[in-house]
């Protein structure tokens, strides 16, 4: 017979399991709104940098002269893969479907004969990469200690990106992390930032026949505006990362709290089966004597 001490206990484990996943569920739920504006007011900025990006480009398009960051190394030998991801857990497959997506272009590029190097951006990307690519990995950071991603955290990441573009350490560039689309959609990204080009559906904008002239020329221009780009596309891709793993917790802490209930309702009825048991047994026991006697 199932002990009730032991089911009483149980019962109180898990009531007490749900109180924890019901309050970080609203935790995240408040998180999550000004995680979604700060998403939501950075893509207006990436989305016309995106567009200037993509005209000058045409302009500069066969151009000797024009910048590394977007004519490339002209070879496609090392590639360096950013994986960001969130720094803690209980946000449901979040991590790992940006880590799924990073190890299927790693595996298809290794299965072509591509060097692999490796920069991971968030503790929790760490800790699942370096099981397999340990040795791939060769840099990491985190933001554990920073209260809220700014454009500082970025801009250092695309400081280490640039340095080794610029010391030959890699020829392409790809970012990958957790676009935000709503609350129980958010998309695993990649995105190649170096070589620089437009992502797919950005179209340059329609000049209605007039000819613009720059000053100064295209190659210039985008010599200032690429490094840039760099930092800017690793800052979205940050804010996209932070509205996702809110969403992602929220959603992942609602379903924990819900699947508590229900365990908590299947223990009950146990609980009360068992009782109701134990006593019609010792009723049983009390009348079987007394007639006895």
């Amino acid at each position: 017979m199932t002990n009730l001490k032991d089911l009483k206990t149980r019962i109180g484990s898990v009531k007490s399991t749900q109180k924890i996943t019901k309050a970080k569920q609203m935790v995240a739920a408040a998180k999550l709104r000004r995680a979604e504006e700060r998403a939501t007011d950075a893509r207006p900025y990436t989305e016309r940098m995106e567009m200037v990006l993509a005209n000058l480009a045409a302009g500069s398009e066969g151009n000797p002269n024009a910048p590394k960051l977007l004519a490339g190394t002209g070879k496609q030998e090392t590639h360096l893969l950013i994986v960001a991801t969130a720094d803690k857990g209980l946000c449901g497959g979040f991590n790992s479907s940006i880590v799924r997506l990073a190890r299927e272009h790693i595996t298809r590029l290794q299965g072509e004969g591509k060097k692999i190097k490796i920069i991971a951006v968030g503790r929790k990307g760490d800790d699942q990469l370096k099981r397999l690519y340990g040795n791939l990995i060769i840099w990491k950071t985190n933001f554990l200690e920073v209260k809220q991603i700014g454009f500082a955290q970025a801009s250092e990441i695309a400081e280490k990106v640039l340095f080794m573009f610029d010391a030959g350490e890699f020829d392409v560039a790809t970012l990958f992390y957790g676009k935000f689309k709503n609350v129980m959609t958010q998309t695993p990204t990649p995105q190649q930032i170096i070589p620089a080009i437009a992502p797919e559906g950005v179209e340059a904008p329609d000049l209605r026949g007039a000819v613009y002239d720059y000053e100064p020329d295209e190659a210039e221009i985008l010599t200032a505006l690429l490094p840039r780009y760099v930092g800017v596309q690793i800052f979205r891709a940050l804010l996209e990362n932070v509205a996702s793993e809110q969403a992602a917790s929220m959603t992942a802490m609602d379903n924990a709290t819900r699947n508590a209930g229900e365990m908590i309702e299947k223990l009950n009825l146990q609980y009360n089966r068992a009782r109701q048991a134990q006593i019609t047994t010792e009723l049983i026991e009390i009348i079987a004597g007394a007639e006895a006697l």
